[in-house]
């Protein structure tokens, strides 16, 4: 593998290991698979809440559906959080479990409604899991990191995604999907970056 291919995959897929959190984040996304990962954490007792955030993407005006899941949730969803936490309930996570942020319509605000919703329960959160669709790794690390520039993060990446790691410089899609996450993650933190270090 040529290096520079293997320094964007470096950068662009983490994942680190779970451990013991005070909430579970699930940036917006119509992917099953990182919902069904955040109930299997909960189930296993790492964290107390989960906190899907999303309401739909910017520029669809509505939820788009389900994308991409070995099972399919049935329903009528008007929000990517009410289909995250509609796959939650169904594989376990108590509503009283699941905190409400729908408002989001990007991956910043994402980041930056769950610290509102978070501060609103009064939840000090010393430590996160972010489960996340595999590619959208590093740029929801680096929003939800300078929301909560003081908590330990952890990047789980949702398995049984149809791009990886392993795959993404082999099929067309996975490539224009990764090179425009390593796009996004310059072209969007510029003003961010100057407002956080200047």
């Amino acid at each position: 593998m040529l290096d520079w291919i293997r320094d964007i995959t470096g950068f662009i897929f983490l994942e680190d290991e779970p451990a013991p959190a005070d909430v579970l984040f699930i940036p917006g996304n119509g992917h099953a698979e990182p919902s069904e990962l955040a109930a299997r954490l909960y189930a296993q007792g790492l964290a107390p809440y989960v906190l899907p955030s999303g309401r739909y993407a910017i520029g669809s005006g509505a939820f788009a559906g389900q994308k991409s899941g070995a099972r399919e949730y049935i329903g009528r969803f008007e929000t990517e959080w009410a289909f995250m936490r509609h796959v939650l309930m169904e594989n376990g996570v108590p509503d009283s479990a699941i905190l409400r942020e729908d408002e989001a319509t990007y991956t910043y605000q994402n980041a930056i409604y769950s610290r509102r919703r978070t501060d609103m329960e009064k939840l000090s959160v010393r430590r996160g899991l972010i489960c996340c669709v595999p590619v959208h790794a590093r740029r929801a690390k680096m929003y939800y990191e300078t929301l909560y520039p003081e908590a330990d993060l952890r990047i789980l990446p949702a398995p049984g995604t149809l791009v990886t790691r392993d795959n993404w410089m082999r099929e067309p899609e996975g490539i224009d999907l990764v090179l425009g996450e390593l796009e996004r993650c310059g072209a969007q933190f510029h003003d961010i970056l100057k407002e956080l270090m200047l």
